[in-house]
């Protein structure tokens, strides 16, 4: 059995042009029609499945596609999760007869059998997204099954290193500024035949008239032989310097490698992916208004179909601002496009692409319906094989829309485009190795400040000394040496803080004499912890114990040691009555 339905169309003469039943009167059929007017039906009576099951699981298949499903890519991806789950329920020893008649451990299995890959996950949540909405399926064991929370994989490549990134560039530049002095050389001889500038019958008329055909068609001047052929005619091959596709058609037109290369270089300079590259139509000039000394700029609409219906589109405008310029790159693009544009509009009118070229195969027709269609010889954006084999052809490994999408997006500009903030963040930023990387010493820089600030809050804020101070006002904490600026100043001059802050006010002094009955009060503390609620404990002393533990580092294990041996009965006394709140102002 085919993992896919049967093949796209658009409706033939005499069909209407609105969509057809997204489900036939058998109730096994469902028709989807993507947003390119194509038709593609998925049969369910090929499920290895009981009847009832078959027409359960089509009849749910058949809402996303009358309502949310844009693309057959979306479609053909749950028909073959509903496949793989129909053919692991027909392996069971009890086959289930209808949705109802599920076994939440068979549901579970399933899953088990599913969780270990990033694809198996995927399939999980293709199969529940449509089960789900089964209205037998809102509760019960088998409902809280398939609601199960699915945590993805990340599989993503990882952005490039800078000097990944330079080469992409370089090799993509490389091609397409070959293209552009090409196309641009040629249509300065056509624009010359077309003003008289040259002699009729002359090597240099010939060209530009063979030059005028292409532009017009696509194709070369041809001739039919005796025998049925078309051919060029020797005066052209000699004008032309041969029939080769350089040589010819290429003269005015990208090859699919170079559209390849200019799609790279959208990616590089705008981060677009490979389906807004497709879309995206040529951008216009905006009006000069006298602030832009003669540079254009461009007004771009953008469409991004995942985003659903009526948030397809946004525009973005970009200045030419000289060589080197996304400004610049776009006047390129549209130099190097326009002779395959306005063929496509004048084959279609209407039909309106940047990234247009002329294919080598004329008659190939591409089997992705999703995709802009061929106009002619016109095709537009960039298909993910061509992505392939140009990366390899130019020694760079695989596509480089992904990775070079995430470089952009996360590391060299740091922003989202054509996506949701949480998406950016979820999907290009968290999970790249490169940002991790760049991310440590941010980080740790970060935590730095935040100890330090913990420090200043709550860390030991009296000042040591190694002797008393003979006009210093003794606490018994510690002792005060100004207490009219203190954190609690009275009006008769004194401090109404408790003892408790003294340890964390500047206005303090600690000197040896202290250290018996501070490194007393700090066991105290301790054996406090062990008998109160942790919370009644960190309210009323995790500060006081925070500084004394500063303390206690600041003096060293041995001396503190030393000095809570030598607390004595009155150190313990002060302390009890200190903790009994017995010493509050």
């Amino acid at each position: 059995m085919s993992g896919r339905g049967r093949r796209a169309s658009l409706p033939g003469p005499g069909e209407s042009p609105a969509c057809p039943p997204t489900l036939d009167d058998g109730g096994l059929v469902v028709r989807h029609r993507n947003a390119q007017g194509f038709v593609r039906e998925y049969d369910f009576s090929l499920l290895p499945a009981a009847e009832p099951m078959r027409r359960s699981i089509a009849r749910l298949f058949a809402v996303p596609c009358a309502r949310s499903w844009t693309s057959h890519r979306t479609s053909d991806t749950h028909w073959r999760d509903l496949v793989a789950f129909a053919e692991y329920l027909a392996g069971l020893d009890r086959r289930p007869e209808d949705l109802d008649d599920l076994d939440a451990r068979a549901v579970r299995q399933w899953w088990d059998g599913l969780k270990s890959t990033a694809g198996g996950r995927h399939r999980w949540q293709g199969v529940s997204a449509v089960l789900r909405h089964d209205e037998r399926l809102q509760s019960g064991p088998v409902a809280e099954e398939l609601a199960r929370r699915v945590v993805e994989k990340r599989t993503g490549q990882p952005s490039y290193s800078a000097g990944e990134f330079r080469k992409v560039r370089a090799e993509a530049r490389r091609t397409f500024r070959a293209a552009l002095l090409r196309i641009e050389e040629n249509a300065g001889n056509l624009e010359r035949w077309r003003e008289g500038a040259f002699t009729e019958g002359t090597v240099e008329w010939t060209l530009g008239e063979a030059l005028e055909v292409i532009a017009r068609t696509g194709f070369t001047p041809r001739t039919r032989c005796p025998g049925g052929r078309l051919t060029l005619p020797q005066r052209y091959r000699t004008a032309l310097g041969g029939t080769s596709s350089l040589g010819t058609w290429m003269r005015l037109y990208l090859s699919r490698f170079e559209a390849t290369a200019l799609g790279v270089l959208l990616m590089a300079d705008f981060g677009w992916n490979l389906s807004v590259i497709d879309r995206v139509p040529a951008p216009r000039a905006a009006p000069d208004t006298g602030e832009q000394d003669g540079r254009a700029t461009y007004l771009i609409t953008l469409e991004k179909r995942r985003r659903g219906a009526g948030r397809w589109f946004e525009t973005e405008s970009v200045t030419d601002l000289g060589a080197g310029s996304p400004g610049r790159l776009i006047t390129e693009a549209l130099a190097a496009s326009r002779f395959a544009r306005d063929l496509a509009e004048r084959l279609v009118p209407g039909t309106d692409h940047l990234v247009a070229w002329r294919a080598y195969h004329t008659r190939a027709v591409s089997a992705d319906r999703d995709r802009p269609q061929a106009v002619g010889p016109v095709r537009f954006g960039v298909d993910t094989r061509s992505a392939t084999e140009w990366a390899q052809a130019v020694g760079l490994g695989g596509s480089p829309f992904q990775r070079g999408r995430r470089t952009v997006l996360a590391v060299e500009r740091r922003e989202r485009a054509q996506h949701s903030q949480a998406t950016h963040d979820r999907v290009y930023v968290l999970p790249d190795p490169q940002v991790q990387e760049a991310a440590v010493p941010v980080i740790a820089a970060g935590a730095h400040e935040a100890l330090a600030h913990a420090r200043e809050a709550v860390g030991l804020g009296a000042e040591l000394r190694g002797e008393a101070d003979p006009g210093d006002r003794p606490t018994a904490t510690a002792d005060c040496h100004d207490a009219a600026t203190g954190p609690a100043p009275r009006a008769d001059g004194g401090c109404g803080a408790s003892f408790l802050l003294c340890l964390g006010c500047r206005n303090a002094r600690i000197h040896p004499g202290h250290h018996p009955r501070l490194a007393r009060l700090y066991q105290a503390l301790d054996n406090a912890r062990t008998v109160l609620p942790a919370g009644v404990w960190s309210e009323g002393w995790g500060d006081a114990h925070t500084r004394l533990e500063d303390l206690r580092h600041q003096v060293g294990e041995p001396a503190w040691q030393h000095a809570l041996a030598a607390a004595t009965d009155g150190d313990r006394a002060l302390i009890d009555h200190l903790l009994a709140g017995d010493l509050d102002p």
